[in-house]
């Protein structure tokens, strides 16, 4: 699972425009997937050198994307827009790795050749662009629409139960209790914690109760918990890297919370209805009058043959009936 996960979607060199002087600035773009390392977002570097050795870059978080779409080719050719939600955009043009020939350099014999590299080069980058639009609005605008039909609760379930449901890309490290780690998904309901596979979150890896935790803690770039024997996996220490550690356990412990007040209210309900019980039967045990001393047909209902082997339910239940007709009789 860790070795085939890639967090890039695409690469290469783009020119973007600059919000301070309006031109297009050429620089390597790297687009990358949301992961354990961090949301979706873009890495911008100065060139492709100084994205392989992690130079100093720019990061912007496309997280609160509003729309993706291709620009007019009258405006700029070959490129994309994506407009956030606060009505802020940034337009990327884009380019093919093949060179034109410049105008001063061609020869009278290299005119139709340098015709077809033209309309090549023009079909190419067009076709890249194409790629980027479509990654994008893939991965920014696609998904979040699947996160909604992906995994545990569904549209049905109640709100608190949605609220409850969040999914969150983690790293999971190795553990003696689990013979899987790397990239994944956590997914925290109001029961349970859900790990699932980050390339097919429909697949299921383990669970995890919230009941059967014994303890979980958290960082800013790790969130851990140590799972009990009641669980599938067993017991042992299950640790995860991720930028929303915070996030994770505020979730987990919030359920926590919410299943400990309804066991303590359902223990109170059923210690109330017991004592209920309790001091009723000693009332009907402590009455000072005896109904079948008044009422003759308590006893013959309740008398010998084949009544006689009757519950003590059944008895109390004759027993309340000429009650009701005794309050009946002393109002007239």
């Amino acid at each position: 699972m860790a070795s085939i996960f890639n967090d890039i979607v695409k690469q290469g060199y783009v020119r973007i425009r600059s919000r301070r002087f309006g031109i297009y600035q050429r620089c390597w773009l790297v687009f990358k997937k949301a992961s354990s390392k961090g949301p979706t977002r873009f890495e911008k570097f100065s060139d492709e050198q100084a994205a392989y050795y992690r130079r100093s870059h720019k990061v912007t978080e496309l997280t609160d994307i509003k729309n993706v779409t291709r620009l007019p080719s009258v405006k700029k050719k070959h490129a994309v827009s994506v407009v956030f939600n606060d009505d802020s955009s940034k337009a990327i043009a884009f380019e093919s790795d093949l060179t034109e020939v410049p105008f001063q350099e061609r020869r009278p014999s290299d005119c139709s050749s340098s015709l077809m590299t033209s309309l090549r080069l023009h079909l190419v980058t067009e076709l890249e662009a194409n790629e980027w639009c479509k990654a994008l609005q893939m991965e920014c605008l696609e998904s979040k629409s699947r996160d909604l039909n992906f995994g545990e609760p569904d549209l049905l379930a109640t709100r608190a139960h949605r609220e409850q449901s969040e999914r969150f890309h983690v790293f999971l490290m190795p553990s003696r209790s689990l013979d899987v780690h790397g990239e994944c998904l956590l997914q925290i309901t109001m029961e349970t914690i859900c790990l699932l596979d980050a390339l097919s979150p429909h697949s299921k890896i383990a669970s995890w109760p919230l009941t059967a935790l014994r303890r979980y803690g958290r960082d800013k770039t790790w969130f851990t918990f140590e799972a009990g024997r009641m669980c599938d996996t067993g017991e042992g220490l299950f640790t995860f890297q991720t930028r929303e550690g915070e996030a994770i356990y505020e979730k987990v412990h919030s359920a926590a919370l919410t299943i400990a007040e309804h066991h303590d209210w359902m223990t109170g309900t059923s210690k109330n209805e017991k004592t209920t019980d309790r001091s009723a039967a000693d009332k009907i045990a402590k009455s000072p009058c005896c109904l079948s001393e008044r009422w003759p047909c308590v006893s013959r209902r309740g008398g010998g043959g084949a009544r006689a082997g009757r519950s003590e339910e059944n008895i109390i239940e004759e027993n309340i009936i000429p009650v009701e007709v005794k309050e009946r009789r002393t109002c007239r």
